[in-house]
């Protein structure tokens, strides 16, 4: 199946994808097919603030027909913050969408997680990761943490590089959601924090969203 993505929000989550996919693929030996289209971080950023469905599922129909010209034959939004509209955007999209709220709602139930903290944009953090998961408690940061985070994690995906000082501020957030607030993993609710987490060295367990989304996405293309 070829698969098309929407990129660009921002540019080291569709990096990250597009690595993931190929190394999927690779391994059991399947030819990948892919196109990626850009999306706009700054746009989209706009968008989300003032929940602005309507012009973003517009922005991403309109860039799906073009997947549809290219021959994709699925749609993937690589941004956790970009699935605030997903539900307009599945009624509107001209291709079938592997949606990653449904993928990560299902990955927490199978592993029996009860207390997830959070990390991501304030909507996403705020809003517990869009009030989509029923069989755990999201717990966002709070106070200054919560500032601190959404900044760090917007300066961060802007560029696609993370600096030490931002990678601060994630893993002190991340140690009080679990000593203090009894977190039992911190959910990566931003794409691009992949910059500054890896599952496999992370000193705490991780619910990673993008490797999450890749990995179904990688199997819905090769059923």
């Amino acid at each position: 199946m070829h698969i098309g993505l929407i990129g660009g929000i921002g540019p080291a989550a569709t990096d990250f994808y597009y690595r993931r996919l190929i190394s999927t693929f690779t391994a059991h030996n399947v030819p990948l097919e892919l196109t990626i289209v850009h999306a706009d971080t700054p746009t989209l950023l706009t968008n989300l603030v003032s929940n602005n469905t309507a012009t973003q599922t517009a922005i991403y129909t309109r860039l799906t027909k073009r997947l549809v010209a290219a021959g994709a034959e699925c749609v993937c939004v690589t941004s956790i913050a970009g699935h605030f509209c997903i539900d307009d955007f599945e009624a509107a999209s001209p291709l079938p969408i592997v949606n990653m709220i449904t993928e990560v709602t299902d990955a927490i139930a199978t592993r029996g997680l009860k207390r997830i903290g959070i990390l991501g944009t304030r909507t996403v953090m705020q809003s517990r990761f869009y009030g989509r998961i029923a069989t755990a408690e999201i717990i966002p940061p709070s106070g200054p943490d919560l500032d601190a985070v959404h900044q760090a994690y917007i300066d961060m995906a802007s560029v696609g590089v993370v600096t030490e000082q931002q990678r601060a501020i994630f893993n002190a957030a991340s140690q009080r959601l679990i000593h203090d607030r009894g977190a039992e993993a911190i959910m990566l609710g931003g794409t691009d924090l992949a910059l500054a987490f890896n599952e496999h060295t992370a000193p705490f367990p991780l619910v990673d969203c993008a490797a999450i989304h890749a990995d179904a996405i990688a199997r819905f293309a090769m059923a």
